[in-house]
């Protein structure tokens, strides 16, 4: 069953444009929802981040766990997981850099760069670099949690993600909020600390292995560097960069190219493990 939901999640995903099929579109909602009933005030402490994080995933817990039937119980996984995936307007700039690289515009591909880093929040990484750890986490981690945990492991990691991303902003524009609070960030650490470690064996699979086995090897049980670091100093091996240096697509390029092949290697993977019987 989780093999179904993943190939028509990964299908469907891409063709759904409506915002109702976006996870920031929800996100957004529950945010609003928890800001109206200015439940920050009512509840002290780090007790009200974690619960921001654990009423969704909760009631996903029971709501799946209420459903008898196995198709709506497809159903319904598949429908989260959609949601769940991807990040439309990653992808959207990803579009927009490539287009303006094509016709010469190397100002405007920086600027969608920057644009980028800034909605995300993150370090000052190369393009394909920021894509492919973006992949990852609006992918492959997505995945991986689903296929452990299922619809609500899924729910979990992204609303993580998404709860640690607006942290981020709050303390770059008010950096004495008392809304700001580190236990997104410390969770997610510990969240991504297995995962990246298997999704970036997977960039050696696909890619340059006797490279990349080295820097792997180095980091698998490295605990003070950050996971996108372990994630993209493997993928950089796995892949021959070899390219001109005015040529801004090349890189991102054979970086995305990198990451879909990792993600079916990922969904060959989860087929044979369904078929051997150690997945249903």
């Amino acid at each position: 069953m989780g093999l179904i939901s993943l190939l028509i999640s990964l299908a469907a995903e891409k063709k759904l444009s409506s915002p109702f099929w976006q996870f920031n579109y929800a996100f957004s909602h529950y945010m609003q929802f928890a800001k109206h009933q200015d439940f920050h005030n009512k509840i002290k402490g780090t007790l009200y981040p974690i619960l921001l994080l654990a009423v969704p995933v909760t009631i996903t817990l029971i709501v799946l766990h209420l459903i008898q039937d196995s198709v709506l119980d497809l159903i319904v996984s598949t429908g989260l997981l959609i949601i769940c995936f991807g990040c439309v307007k990653t992808r959207d700039t990803y579009k927009c850099y490539l287009k303006a690289a094509y016709q010469g515009e190397n100002t405007t591909c920086d600027l969608h760069y920057q644009q980028l880093l800034t909605d995300k929040n993150l370090p000052d990484y190369g393009f394909g670099q920021t894509l492919i750890w973006l992949n990852y986490r609006y992918y492959i981690a997505v995945m991986m949690y689903f296929v452990v945990f299922g619809a609500a492991g899924a729910v979990f990691y992204r609303l993580l993600c998404s709860l640690d991303e607006q942290q981020k902003i709050i303390k770059q524009e008010e950096p004495d909020s008392p809304a700001i609070t580190p236990v997104y960030g410390q969770i997610l650490y510990w969240a991504d600390w297995l995962p990246v470690r298997i999704a970036s064996f997977g960039f050696m699979v696909v890619g340059h292995f006797s490279k990349a086995l080295p820097v792997w090897l180095e980091n698998i049980f490295e605990f003070h560097k950050k996971p996108q670091c372990v994630l993209i100093d493997v993928a950089q091996k796995s892949e021959d960069i070899m390219v001109d240096k005015d040529d801004c697509t090349a890189e991102p390029c054979l970086l995305v190219r990198l990451a879909k092949r990792n993600v079916l290697l990922f969904l060959a993977t989860v087929a044979m493990l369904t078929l051997s019987g150690i997945l249903l």
